[in-house]
Formats: structure tokens, C-alpha cells, sequence
């Protein structure tokens, strides 16, 4: 059966097709391989506390080292999916490795947090080099829905490990006081991504009508950064950042303009004119942030603001990111008798509930108890929508377009990883100022410790003032801007739980000609 918008049905014939040649070592290659990409992907933020003391960052220097990487992550996947399709996936595959193991180098031997931002960059290069070759070579050989579904909930799968394992790794390294050591780890990691590829995986390309669209990447990549360098520095910016802002917004026009036009082009514009795809596409970036959006309040909450061990994040973030790993084979098993619409709505629904719990929780308990069964419901959503999602968007386009519309799929994810903490992380460090300076004013304080508070505060904000021994600016100083720190992240929960919910009722009632299809 074949759903509407060609999706092939999960409800195939059990026995299909054969495997084609190369399969296992194929899916092998390309699972390791995104799971070396992700764990580069999540490292800088489980480093922050030691990077911060090492390098003395100031400012948003420790935000440009993730940005650093997501930008070029973000900006250059449409066309290292062009790239895949012309020369090869498995080549690819062994170039990004080769970037991601060359970046973290650069990272481990730098002397300053500029230099730190160059390796982030090349490490960024490299997986975005690897999260669509990966994902298109897993699609060059499996031939049928229920093949391709198990091993999307494999990739799925491992691209939520690296996410789960780079707390970890930090957390390990934090108790010998050296940030360097897990990007060591990360080099060594990718020599071996390196070697799977190249002996393991199956060459597949896709060159028929595909040429390079120079203009295309040109204008997406500096209209892109413009966007979201504002976004980072917007913050006390100055009158020239609305300026670039326009510039980057007319850019990113001009690219919508030129693809249309391009003979080849690195977004092909048609593939919305697909209704599953299209809703996938726009869930992906709703959803994802939702979710990135809850795993940066919680590291937040846990981290800077109640000053938790750093293998105690860990732990949590293991409920956040270890269910699609466990649950490789059900989520394999439901994608082949359910509608993936089905499992997009659940799964965003599970999320939705668990970050409206979160706005319950008390900033001023440590224990870790409160945060489990949100953190249980956070994870099971995206362990079903995950996969769910990914194989909306290659099942439902044609083969030969598989490459950019894993592009695309990744593009957006991704997008939603780098404005996710940028977007929220603002909104939380607003609220928790505006509160605070309320609440500061209310009190009944001496005046000392108001003015001393008022004067961290003007520098920091309430997250420095919460940082401060006690015998700066007194205990009860320290409290209101504990206070206020919860209350901003619990404006970010219910952000994320209703965007969550909003992703939710657009896969429901997007999807529903395509849900009738199904049980027709």
C-alpha cells in the first residue's frame, strides 16, 4: 500500500525485497559515524564550567564556541548533500570524520577561546558533512519501507547516544579539572568513524542533474550567519544589529529566489509542494526546539544555577537522550505497523506533558527525584518522533531526491539545536533580571547588600549574583536570585511545552488525509 504524498506504507509484506550488497556494513558505518558527529555536537556544552575558568570568557565568547560549530554545521549541510549525491556518501562520510577529528585537535591544543572557536568551526564542517551522507547512504540500501524504517530507528538511535554520552565524557573529565582530555577522546572516536567508512560502507551516489549552485550557498550561508549572529549578540546590542538583521532577512529572500530559478539546486523548493514532507519539515524545527529547548533548561537549571556535580547532569540527561537507543527495536517494530503521524503525535504530546511538569518543579530542591518523570516523558516523546519524522521526510520523496531532502531534514534539526539556547537561554536570563530587580527592590535588605547585589547584577545579571559566596552579598541575596533564576527557566518549560503541543496538533490534523490513507 502506498499512502498519500508517497509515503510507503510501514504495513509491507514481511518477507520484501533482499538486502542490497553493502548493507550491514553500510548501516554500521553510518550509525558510527553519527554518533561520532553528535557527540561533537553536544561536548562544548558539557565543558562550560571548565572552559570558562580556563580561558577567563567573557560575554557571549562562551556562546560563540557552540555557535561557532552550529553555524557551520547549519549553513553548509544543503550543500555537502549535493556534494554526497555528486561524489559519493561514503567519501563524504570519510571527509567529515577527517574535519570533525582535525577540529577537535585544533580544539584540545588551543591556547585561547579564539582559537577554541576555529576548531569548534572545523568540527562543525565535518558533521555537517556526516549527518546527511550518513543518513542518504543508510537510504541507498534498504529497499523496502520496513527495512528503512529499522534503520532510521537505528541512526535515530545513536544520534540520541552521542547526545546522551558527551555529558558524560565531560562529567568524567571534570573531576581531573581538564577540558582538553574529552576532545582527545573525540579525535580518537573519528579515526575510527574514518575507518568504518572506508572499509565498511558501500559507495552510492546521485549524480544525474545535480551541479553545484554556488549562488545558492553563497547568499543561504551569509544570510544565515547575519540571522543568527544577531540572535546571539542581540542582548544589549547597539543600533547597527537591526541593520544586519534586514541584511541577513534579505538575503535569505534572495536565496528563496534563486532556488526556485537554479537548474540544481542545493534546496529543491519543489519538495514542499509535498504535504508530508512539508509538515515534517515544519514539525522538525517546532519539535526539535521544544525539545533542545528542555535539555538547555534543565542543563541550566541543574548546572549554573543550583551548581550540581556534573556527573548528576549526566545522569539526567541520560533519561533526556537514552531512549531512542533503547528503544531501537519497538520504535523499529511501531514505524512498520503504525503511521508515522501517529507516533509524531504521541510523542510530541508525551513532550508537551513533561515540560508542563517541569514549570512545577522548586529551583531550591537538589534532589534529582522531581526531574525523573519529566525527564522520562521528555525522552519517550523524542524517542517516537525522532525516527518518526526522519522517516516521513526520506519515504516521502523520490529516490533521487533523497540526499537533499536529508539534507533538509538535518538542516532544520540542527537550526533548531543553535537557536534553541540562544532564543530561550535570553527569555530566561530576562525574566530571572526583571524579577529579581523587582523582588530586590521589595525587600527589606540592608542597603549595603542591595547595592552590592544591584552592581553584580548590572555586570552578570542574577545568575552571577547566585554565583557569589554568601558572604558577598549576604544569603538572602542569594536566594532572591535563586528565586528568580527559577522562575525565568520555568517560563522557558512552558514555552517548550506549549510549542511542543502546537507540533503536536500540526501533525494531527497536517497529517490526517495521510493517517485515513493508512487505516483505509
Amino acid at each position: 500500500m502506498t499512502l498519500n504524498n508517497a509515503v510507503t506504507s510501514p504495513q509491507s509484506p514481511t518477507g520484501g525485497p533482499d538486502r542490497a550488497p553493502g548493507h550491514t556494513g553500510t548501516l554500521a558505518a553510518a550509525c558510527g559515524a553519527v554518533f561520532v558527529a553528535q557527540v561533537a555536537t553536544s561536548l562544548p556544552a558539557s565543558l562550560t564550567a571548565l572552559l570558562q575558568a580556563d580561558l577567563n570568557t567573557r560575554g557571549t565568547q562562551l556562546t560563540w564556541i557552540t555557535a561557532a560549530f552550529m553555524i557551520a554545521v547549519v549553513c553548509f549541510e544543503f550543500t555537502f548533500g549535493a556534494l554526497g549525491d555528486l561524489f559519493g556518501r561514503r567519501r563524504l562520510m570519510a571527509a567529515g570524520m577527517a574535519l570533525v577529528a582535525a577540529g577537535s585537535a585544533v580544539a584540545a591544543l588551543a591556547p585561547t577561546v579564539q582559537v577554541l572557536w576555529i576548531g569548534a568551526a572545523l568540527s562543525g564542517l565535518g558533521a555537517g558533512a556526516t549527518f546527511p551522507s550518513s543518513l542518504t547512504a543508510i537510504t541507498a540500501v534498504t529497499r523496502s519501507a520496513r527495512e528503512r524504517a529499522h534503520a532510521v530507528a537505528l541512526w535515530s538511535g545513536l544520534l540520541s547516544a552521542g547526545a546522551a554520552v558527551s555529558p558524560l565524557l565531560g562529567a568524567i573529565f571534570t573531576t581531573t579539572g581538564s577540558w582538553r582530555g574529552p576532545f582527545w577522546v573525540l579525535v580518537a572516536l573519528a579515526l575510527v568513524g574514518i575507518a568504518l567508512a572506508l572499509t565498511l560502507a558501500t559507495e552510492s551516489k546521485a549524480p544525474t542533474g545535480r551541479t553545484r549552485d554556488a549562488a545558492g550557498q553563497i547568499t543561504f550561508t551569509l544570510g544565515l550567519i547575519l540571522v543568527l549572529y544577531c540572535a546571539i549578540e542581540w542582548p544589549g546590542s547597539g543600533w547597527a544589529l537591526p541593520a544586519l538583521l534586514a541584511l541577513g532577512a534579505c538575503l535569505l529572500v534572495a536565496f528563496a529566489v534563486i532556488e526556485l530559478r537554479a537548474e540544481s539546486p542545493i534546496l529543491d523548493l519543489r519538495l514542499f509542494r509535498n504535504r508530508a514532507f512539508t509538515v515534517s519539515s515544519i514539525v522538525t524545527v517546532v519539535g526539535m526546539f521544544a525539545f533542545l529547548g528542555a535539555c538547555f533548561a534543565i542543563g541550566l537549571w541543574l548546572g549554573p544555577v543550583q551548581h550540581q556535580e556534573p556527573i548528576r547532569v549526566a545522569i539526567l540527561f541520560l533519561l533526556l537522550q537514552g531512549p531512542p537507543l533503547l528503544l531501537i527495536p519497538v520504535i523499529s517494530a511501531l514505524l512498520h505497523y503504525i503511521a508515522p503521524p501517529w507516533l509524531m503525535t504521541s510523542g510530541f504530546t508525551l513532550m508537551a506533558i513533561g515540560c508542563l511538569l517541569c514549570t512545577r518543579l522548586d529551583v531550591t530542591d537538589p534532589g534529582l527525584g522531581a526531574f525523573a518523570t519529566p525527564a522520562l516523558l521528555i525522552g519517550f516523546g523524542f524517542a517516537l518522533t525522532l525516527g518518526s519524522v526522519t522517516s516521513v521526510a526520506l519515504n516521502s520523496v523520490p529516490a533521487h531526491l533523497s540526499g537533499t531532502a536529508s539534507a533538509t531534514t538535518n538542516t532544520l534539526r540542527n537550526l533548531s539545536f543553535a537557536l534553541a539556547p540562544v532564543v530561550l537561554g535570553t527569555v530566561a536570563l530576562n525574566n530571572a533580571g526583571s524579577t529579581f530587580a523587582t523582588n530586590l527592590t521589595a525587600s527589606n535588605l540592608p542597603a549595603d547588600q542591595v547595592a552590592a547585589a544591584v552592581q553584580i547584577a548590572e555586570i552578570g545579571g542574577p545568575i552571577a549574583v547566585n554565583s557569589m559566596p554568601p558572604g558577598i552579598t549576604g544569603p538572602a541575596v542569594g536566594g532572591l536570585a535563586l528565586d528568580a533564576l527559577g522562575s525565568g527557566l520555568s517560563t522557558v518549560f512552558l514555552i517548550c511545552g506549549v510549542v511542543a503541543a502546537a507540533a503536536a496538533v500540526l501533525t494531527a490534523f497536517g497529517m490526517i488525509k495521510i493517517k485515513a490513507d493508512h487505516s483505509a
